[in-house]
């Protein structure tokens, strides 16, 4: 098994674009570097580790531009190991302590637990208990083709009935070759356009988001057109399958949702820190700095764990709501919860044509995707782009308050309420 290292050097390396970035060399290895920089080399050469050097990312255009450099995303780079040996700590240590590197890690399997569904037959559950404002919302407008949400996820089933038209474009961004596959099923290698889905989580996502309503509750946002993405690949835990992949792999993927054009990148999805640089930070702020919200589920452990990307400044981290609109005890509150949304015996599409409830922050997540879909197609609607910014300050000011608090630790500002959140993005525009 050829290991990987992912490397941020505080210059980029000689070479530029004619270095290929980490999908396109696995097509063809013929123009990656075998050297980095002279000091990196050296620990590598300690170690009698001989390594392809790739491009952790791709410029939107032909050539990186301010966004991009700011965030380093032209000086990051993959080192994939041309031999079976391990990458030790002792290694990662010493590139870190190196004056020319300002990031290392090793790329690792990490699993993205996903709630248990339970299959239902179509039109077992018709309507969802409105307590967020939506059907108001809704009245105002069901979102606009303009806008479109990307869901990073399992993959998106895009011949489903209930998301017949809504998906304008798809990646597949898994790729575990070389890696210790055996728990895996279904396809786990090559990257391409074919976001399909096994398991069954990115389609529920997307049918909250989006779905027709012909035999569940319409979408929150059913005009609004999604970008389906997938970064886990199906992995068998036991006699459940679950959701897995590489971090880094995920990072290319964020960044091509936002420059395929997202509004807002829905993530159910969360990893824990475990060194190296926090998950994600640096394409999460690309995106930002792009006018992108990212949306994510805050984790389904009900502790005080930090689950990236949630956990990272600027993203709207979402909790679970029951039924009378209270915290749930399953939502973990690390990550800074901003908002809640319902995330309780959630109906919605699934894999393979079928539909499935289901629980947990990660049905949430998409709910609030949506809403913000609303107010940015609202926005838009009057010739006006709503940023990052303007969206959480939005939440933070019109969310229903668990208590006299103007924040809970649990509960963030409260659950969504689309009619002042709407009232409030309508006096602005005036």
């Amino acid at each position: 098994m050829k290991h990987h290292i992912t490397i941020k050097l505080r210059r980029a390396l000689p070479g530029g674009l004619a270095i290929p970035d980490w999908p396109t060399f696995g097509h063809d290895k013929s123009a990656a570097l075998i050297t980095t920089t002279p000091e990196v080399d050296d620990v590598l050469q300690r170690y009698s580790l001989p390594v392809w050097v790739t491009r952790e990312y791709r410029p939107a255009a032909n050539r990186w531009d301010s966004g991009e450099l700011a965030q380093g995303l032209d000086r990051t780079y993959r080192l994939i190991l041309r031999s079976d040996a391990e990458v030790l700590e002792p290694l990662l240590v010493q590139l870190r302590a190196l004056p020319s590197v300002e990031e290392a890690r090793r790329l690792e399997i990490v699993a993205a637990p996903v709630p248990s569904p339970v299959l239902s037959k179509p039109a077992s559950i018709g309507t969802r208990v409105d307590r967020t404002g939506l059907g108001y919302a809704k009245a105002i407008t069901k979102g606009d083709a303009r806008v479109k949400i990307a869901v990073l996820d399992t993959g998106v089933d895009i011949d489903h009935p209930e998301l017949a038209g809504k998906v304008v474009a798809g990646a597949d961004f898994v790729e575990l070759k070389g890696m210790d596959t055996s728990a895996f099923v279904g396809d786990i290698s090559g990257y391409d356009a074919e976001p399909g889905d096994d398991i069954g989580h990115g389609t529920h996502v997307s049918g909250i988001i989006a779905g027709l309503g012909l035999r569940m509750a319409e979408g929150v946002a059913p005009d609004c057109r999604l970008l389906a993405v997938r970064v886990l690949a199906t992995m068998r835990d036991g006699d459940k399958l679950i959701g897995a992949g590489l971090v880094d792999n995920i990072n290319p993927a964020i960044k091509w949702a936002v420059d395929s054009g997202a509004d807002i990148i829905n993530m159910s999805l969360g990893v824990k820190h475990e060194g190296g640089g926090l998950p994600h930070a640096d394409v999460i702020r690309y995106a930002i700095g792009k006018g992108v919200t990212v949306v994510a589920a805050s984790g389904n452990d009900g502790s005080a764990e930090r689950y990236y990307p949630g956990a990272l400044p600027g993203v709207v981290a979402v909790g679970a709501a029951g039924p009378d609109g209270g915290v749930t005890a399953f939502t973990s509150y690390g990550a800074q919860i901003t908002v809640l949304a319902p995330g309780v015996d959630v109906h919605s599409s699934y894999a393979h044509g079928g539909y499935a409830v289901a629980s947990g922050t990660s049905q949430a997540s998409p709910y609030v995707a949506g809403g913000i879909g609303l107010l940015k197609s609202y926005a838009l609607e009057r010739q006006h782009r709503l940023g990052n910014a303007e969206i959480l300050d939005i939440l933070r000011h019109t969310s229903d308050k668990p208590d006299r608090r103007p924040r809970s630790e649990h509960a963030g500002y409260g659950l969504i309420n689309l009619v002042d959140a709407f009232k409030l993005l309508s006096y602005s525009l005036n």
